[in-house]
């Protein structure tokens, strides 16, 4: 420090609490948030610590400086910890083959009921959309109940009614028969989850589709202006909670079934989290495995951040994986496909 000019000192006093903050994310995946609430909190800034630890790297690197060592060591750690989420070639376009198993996850937003887009077709552009990818399972979450003859012609489909407005809906439809179905209703909340037994190939898979506990701070929403520092610490806090409960939950409940088992949906949290860490304990991240470039399927707040996931047992087969970059929703759908090994 005592070789640098007082700008550099400055900087480098922001670089430390950078390179801390990033290191102290390596641990939000393995710490309850019944523990220690704060570290949750680092999971979703995990992207913005990753960027402003490689800038503050190429500062130092290109000053030639020795201080490049903190955030190269930070980002080192991190990627020890949290795992690539970058994945190369970056921006390669999936190709899927009709003899694979494909399924669509798409949080519809209720096809823009509440108007949070300005168009009056999303209904339409969905459907053509869902239409034209030709998905053999599709999930949505958020779906709504009253044109459910209308969302996609598939032959098999479970989407059960609930007496209360404020419950999110979960969609499930199938080309493949739908053996057994329902609707797995997390209490105290207005989120939801569903599963389906299908039928495939002389065989049953199970499909989870879940849409975990919200954060409470939508982008335009305005929520964050309006609530105290506390209440919003006190909110999210909440809601880390519940997310890591139904997590727990969704996971034992599968171990009733000796079925495969693919889980999909809107996690509402990023890689980073520890309600990922559970669900995705012993699973295959579709988009890890065959996906590419960064995978956002959410602007938080400017960051693009991938809070939608598919996930599949290991004795099945990963053989393709796609985010589409398109504006029906606040999120962007995936598919993924599938071989029965």
């Amino acid at each position: 420090m005592r070789r640098l000019s007082q700008g550099n000192k400055i900087v480098f006093t922001i670089n430390i609490l950078a390179a801390s903050l990033l290191f102290l994310a390596c641990f939000t995946p393995y710490v309850s948030v019944h523990t220690f609430p704060p570290l949750s909190f680092l999971g979703l800034a995990v992207p913005v610590l990753v960027a402003t630890n490689i800038i503050f790297f190429l500062y130092w690197f290109v000053g030639r400086k020795r201080q490049w060592a903190l955030s190269f060591l930070a980002l080192f750690l991190g990627y020890l910890a949290l795992g690539n989420f970058i994945n190369l070639p970056y921006g390669s376009n999936a190709t899927f083959s009709d003899d694979d198993l494909t399924i669509m996850s798409y949080n519809v937003r209720g096809f823009n009921k509440n108007k949070n887009i300005d168009s009056e077709t999303i209904f339409e552009d969905i459907k053509a959309f869902v239409d034209e990818q030709k998905p053999d399972i599709v999930c949505f979450q958020e779906v709504g109940y009253l044109r459910r003859k209308e969302y996609v012609d598939y032959p098999y489909k479970h989407l059960e009614y609930i007496n209360n407005p404020n419950k999110v809906l979960m969609g499930i439809f199938s080309k493949y028969p739908i053996v057994k179905a329902e609707l797995m209703n997390f209490p105290n909340t207005m989120n939801n989850a569903a599963y389906a037994d299908i039928a495939y190939q002389h065989d049953t898979i199970r499909i989870y589709n879940v849409h975990f506990q919200s954060l409470g701070i939508t982008p335009g929403s305005g929520r964050i202006k309006k609530s105290s520092s506390k209440k919003l610490y006190r909110r999210l806090a909440t809601a880390f909670k519940k997310q890591e409960e139904q997590a727990k939950y969704v996971v034992e409940h599968g171990k009733s079934v000796g079925y495969k088992k693919i889980i999909c949906g809107d996690f509402n949290n990023s890689q980073f989290s520890r309600v990922y860490k559970i669900t995705a304990k012993d699973k295959v991240d579709t988009f890890k495995a065959k996906g590419s470039g960064y995978g956002r399927t959410l602007m938080f707040h400017g960051v693009p951040v991938r809070i939608d996931f598919i996930l599949a047992d290991p004795e099945i087969e990963v053989t393709g994986h796609k985010t589409y970059d398109i504006l029906y929703s606040d999120h962007f759908p995936i598919m993924a496909s599938f071989r029965m090994k």
